[in-house]
């Protein structure tokens, strides 16, 4: 990137290694200069919670406000009807307009740590629902005002689609329609609030193009895209995903513990990468922790651990996670804020197996899985190594706590309910 910005936000995502490719790095640069510029995501609701690989997303968002700016956060209640195609070798579950409010209304939840909403400043943070003008849309007036702008020769040569034809999968009709969609809320957002920037990870860049071209089209408007970088762990693993599932950003779907193990198990190569995209230190700093090396670069993880939780969850969310990481890892004791799995008498009956409290309580997929933990020594039991898969766990030997450890770093406690 040889480009050097006279905008805080544009300077921001440079040097924090937030930018993946922007349609008018100039114009942008120059329209943020001038005064507070609008900006939207877009977030689909195909879950009750976004996970980590949303975070990104957000922090843009979080930066745009800082350095002066409007973030609109658009919720997909139209568009989630239809589904991303995006990148997908299949078709997305089909929601009702139902299962679509529920997810919205856990979705907003986590916003509200990030982005101001409430206060009277000009940069005031906006919250929408594509759903208020797509579900209006009458479709013959859509094909006629709307549908004739788009060439399916080029839609068929976006990399988004073309990945799925190329390999011989079947893309419907109504994915097909998607692009449309979403770039019709550009346009609307441009007529409605002003809306002058669309950001999205580097996959949505044929969305985004999309809107900008149907824009100045029918406004004959001048409006800019910006993309951030589709992020892989060092190891090659797509950002959000761990062993367990999904790194859930609601606190009801995974708890804060859980996602400050998450962050506190960053690879080293991870670490100053990560600190500079999702906490707000200075970048020399994040340089600086980046750069340990040995069992220093651990200090670092939890500087991490606790900044990205804290951003999410509070501070004294972080510092109980930190608290009960130190007493569990550092003391092998049991921690007051590990993930905890309960069982009444009545459930516990004649007794449960070792290997079916290690699936109940996440750390392992499948049976399978436990007994295989279990063989190769990576299981302990109250903090002592345990090999024997056959062994009952009864509601006697639940008269205290039970502490559950899968490796070194993950664990889990089984309690008796009163």
């Amino acid at each position: 990137m040889t480009y050097h910005p006279k905008s805080d936000f544009m300077a921001v995502m440079i040097e924090r290694g937030f930018l993946a490719d922007c349609t008018d790095y100039q114009g942008l640069d120059e329209a943020l200069s001038k005064g507070v510029v609008p900006a939207y995501i877009g977030f689909d609701a195909t879950a009750k919670s976004l996970h980590v690989g949303s975070l990104i997303q957000i922090m843009m968002l979080r930066w745009l406000q800082k350095t002066g700016h409007q973030p609109i956060t658009l919720m997909g209640g139209g568009t989630t009807k239809v589904g991303d195609p995006s990148f997908r070798a299949d078709e997305r579950p089909l929601l009702t307009p139902a299962q679509i409010d529920d997810n919205i209304a856990g979705i907003k939840k986590v916003f509200a740590a990030y982005i101001d909403y409430d206060s009277e400043a000009p940069n005031k943070a906006l919250m929408l629902n594509n759903a208020e003008w797509l579900d209006e849309l009458n479709y013959l007036d859509f094909l006629r005002d709307i549908g004739r702008h788009f060439s399916v020769n080029r839609m068929l040569s976006f990399e988004s689609v073309k990945s799925r034809l190329d390999r011989e999968q079947s893309l419907s009709f109504l994915e097909f329609n998607y692009m449309i969609l979403q770039a019709y809320d550009f346009l609307e957002l441009n007529r409605r609030y002003g809306c002058l920037l669309q950001m999205g990870g580097s996959d949505q860049w044929g969305n985004i193009v999309n809107g900008i071209d149907l824009t100045r089209r029918v406004l004959d408007n001048e409006i800019y895209g910006l993309t951030s970088p589709l992020l892989t762990t060092s190891d090659g693993k797509k950002m959000g995903k761990s062993q367990q599932g999904a790194i859930w950003l609601n606190a009801d779907m995974l708890s804060p513990y859980e996602f400050w193990q998450f962050w506190r198990n960053t690879t080293d190569a991870d670490t100053g990468r990560f600190l500079k995209l999702y906490t707000e230190l200075p970048v020399e700093e994040c340089d600086r922790l980046g750069a340990l090396e040995g069992s220093e670069i651990n200090e670092a993880k939890i500087i991490l651990a606790n900044e990205v939780t804290k951003l999410l969850h509070g501070e004294e969310a972080a510092q109980a996670a930190e608290a009960t990481a130190r007493e569990v890892f550092e003391k092998g004791g049991m921690g007051d804020d590990l993930p905890t799995v309960e069982f009444s008498a009545a459930e516990l009956g004649d007794g449960i197996s070792i290997v079916q409290l290690f699936v109940k309580s996440g750390l392992s997929d499948s049976g399978k899985a436990a007994k295989r933990l279990f063989a190769e020594g990576g299981a302990k039991v109250n903090d002592a190594d345990h090999k024997d898969a056959g062994l009952m766990v009864t509601a006697e030997m639940l008269a205290e706590p039970m502490k559950l450890s899968a490796g070194k770093k993950r664990h889990a406690l089984v309690v008796l309910k009163d």
